[in-house]
C-alpha cells in the first residue's frame, strides 16, 4: 500500500548526496541520501536548501541541484504522471519511479485514477527486487533503494534458494491492478506475471499449501485473455502457464493422482511460444518453463507392456516410498527378481526402455518438481546393479536427463542432459561407455556427434524437448 505524502517537498534524484550541517560543502556530512528519497523543503541558502529528512528525523541542507521539487496538487498530477512514465522504463532508477508515482497517487483525484501508475509502481518494485537478488557491483545501492521504497509500503520478502538470497516483490499493487475493472489487457497480463513467478515461492513451503498455490496460479493465468496482447506477453502467458501446469501435474504424480491432462496442459502451453517474439531479456523464462516440462514429460504417456523377458514393476513400499524391481522371466522357471530399489521420488513406469544388445534397462526417475534422473539397470559379472545418472553434478535446482539411444558395437549409452545451474541454462549431448559409465564425447549439439544421427532412439527424438 502506497502511504499518503504531505507537505512541500522535494524528492532526492542523485544518490549519495550529502546532507550536511550547514550550506557550504565543507560541512559535515550528516549522512547520503540515496535517490528517490522524499525531504520536506524549508528554505534556500547560497544554493542549497534547507530541508527535512523525515525518514530519518534529520534535518540538514542539500545543494539544490540533487533534489526537485513536487506539488501535489490536481494541477501538478500530469506532470508527476509523464515523470512516472519516463522512469518506469528506466532501469536503475526505480527507487526514483516509485517516489514520483507516490506523488502522482497523492495529487491525482480519485475520479481520474486509473490502473497506470499501480501497473508503474509494481513493475519498477519487482525489477528492484530482481536486481537485489542478482550478484551485481551495485548491492550497496541496491539496498538503499530497498529501503527508500520501503517508506512508500512497497513490501519484499526473501528467503534462501540454491544457497543465495531471493528478494521478490510481495506483488501488493499487482493484485490492485487485476481488481480495476478497467485495467487493459496488457497491465491485467503483467500483473498475472508478476503474482505467479515460480521463483518466488518460499521452497520451505509445505506440499499442501503449494498445491492450493499453484492451483491459485493456474487459475489466475487462466482467467487472462490473449487477444489484445503483444507477442511477447502472449508468449511470457504461455510459458508460465506450462511452468504451473508442469508443478501440477508433478503434484498429482507425488498424490498417486493420474498426471496425464495436466502434463499435457503443459506441453500444449509450452510448444504455443513464440520464441523469437521473447526477445533476450525474457528467453529465459522460455528455458525455465522448458526444464519443468521436460521434467514431467512421461506424465504424458501411460506405461505399455515390455515385450522382452525383463520387466520392471512397481510397489509401495514404506510410507511415501515406490520401490522399483527388476525381474527377469525364464522359460520353464518362475520369473526372479534380480535387483530393487526404493525411492520417495516418481517412478515413471512409462519411460522404462529396455537395451537388448547390452543386457541393460532404463528408467526415469523424478525425486522433485524439477529434477528427473536417469536409472540404469545393467547386469556385470556379480550381477545386477543399479546407477543413478543426474542432470548436473552441483546442488539440485532444475534439470533432467534422459536415455537417447545406443551405439550396439561400442556399447555405449547416449543420453541428453538440460539443467538450469543458478540461473545458466545449459544443454549436453553425451555419448558414455555403459561397462563403466565413463565419458567419450560430449556437445551442445547433437549434430556434432555422429553416434547421435545414426543410432537415436527414434521414439526420443520424436518426444523429447532436447531438440525443440
Amino acid at each position: 500500500m502506497i502511504l499518503a505524502l504531505t507537505a512541500t517537498l522535494a524528492i532526492v534524484v542523485q544518490d549519495h548526496a550529502s546532507l550536511r550541517a550547514a550550506p557550504r560543502a565543507s560541512a559535515t556530512e550528516l549522512v547520503a541520501l540515496w535517490q528517490g528519497d522524499v525531504l520536506e523543503v524549508r528554505g534556500e541558502n547560497a544554493g542549497y536548501l534547507k530541508v527535512y529528512d523525515p525518514r530519518r528525523e534529520r534535518g540538514g541542507y542539500l545543494r539544490s541541484e540533487a533534489v526537485r521539487s513536487v506539488g501535489l496538487t490536481e494541477a501538478d498530477a500530469p506532470e508527476l504522471l509523464a515523470v512516472l512514465r519516463f522512469l518506469r522504463d528506466s532501469p536503475g532508477s526505480e527507487a526514483l519511479g516509485v517516489s514520483y508515482g507516490a506523488a502522482y497517487l497523492k495529487a491525482v483525484p480519485t475520479r481520474a485514477l486509473t490502473a497506470e501508475p499501480f501497473d508503474a509502481i509494481a513493475r519498477m518494485a519487482e525489477r528492484l527486487a530482481d536486481q537485489s537478488s542478482g550478484s551485481g557491483e551495485h548491492r550497496a545501492s541496491v539496498a538503499a533503494h530497498l529501503e527508500v521504497v520501503g517508506q512508500f509500503g512497497v513490501r519484499m520478502h526473501s528467503f534462501e534458494r540454491s544457497g543465495r538470497m531471493q528478494v521478490c516483490y510481495d506483488g501488493e499493487l499487482f493484485r490492485r491492478v487485476l481488481a480495476l475493472p478497467g485495467a487493459s489487457a496488457e497491465q491485467r497480463a503483467r500483473a498475472a506475471l508478476g503474482v505467479t513467478r515460480t521463483e518466488c515461492i518460499d521452497p520451505n513451503l509445505g506440499p499442501v499449501l503449494r498445491a492450493s498455490l499453484d492451483d491459485e496460479r493456474q487459475r489466475l493465468l487462466d482467467g487472462i485473455e490473449e487477444h489484445d496482447l503483444s507477442a511477447m506477453t502472449r508468449s511470457r502467458l504461455h510459458a508460465r502457464r506450462a511452468a504451473v501446469w508442469a508443478s501440477i501435474a508433478y503434484e498429482r504424480a507425488r498424490r498417486r493422482e493420474p498426471p496425464t491432462v495436466a502434463a499435457q496442459r503443459a506441453l500444449t502451453e509450452l510448444l504455443a511460444v513464440q520464441v523469437d517474439a521473447l526477445g533476450d531479456n525474457r528467453r529465459a523464462e522460455y528455458l525455465d518453463a522448458v526444464v519443468r516440462v521436460g521434467a514431467i514429460r512421461w506424465g504424458t504417456t501411460l506405461p505399455v507392456p515390455s515385450p522382452g523377458p525383463l520387466t520392471l514393476t512397481a510397489a509401495p513400499g514404506e510410507p511415501g516410498q515406490t520401490c522399483v524391481a527388476l525381474v527377469e522371466a525364464a522359460h520353464g522357471a518362475r520369473a526372479a527378481t534380480r535387483v530393487q530399489r526404493c525411492t520417495y521420488g516418481i517412478v515413471w513406469l512409462a519411460s522404462a526402455r529396455s537395451i537388448a544388445q547390452g543386457h541393460a534397462l532404463v528408467l526415469s526417475v523424478q525425486p522433485m518438481e524439477s529434477w528427473r534422473e536417469l536409472w540404469l539397470f545393467r547386469a556385470n559379472a556379480a550381477g545386477w546393479t543399479i546407477d543413478v545418472l543426474s542432470p548436473g553434478a552441483d546442488d539440485p535446482e532444475e534439470g533432467y536427463v534422459e536415455y537417447a539411444g545406443f551405439v550396439p558395437g561400442a556399447r555405449r549409452l547416449l543420453i541428453a542432459r538440460e539443467v538450469m545451474d543458478h540461473g545458466r541454462f545449459r544443454r549436453r549431448f553425451e555419448e558414455l561407455r555403459l561397462d563403466d559409465l565413463a565419458l567419450v564425447r560430449q556437445a551442445n549439439a547433437s549434430e556434432l556427434l555422429p553416434e547421435f544421427g545414426r543410432w537415436q532412439d527414434v521414439d526420443w527424438r520424436r518426444d523429447t524437448l532436447a531438440l525443440h
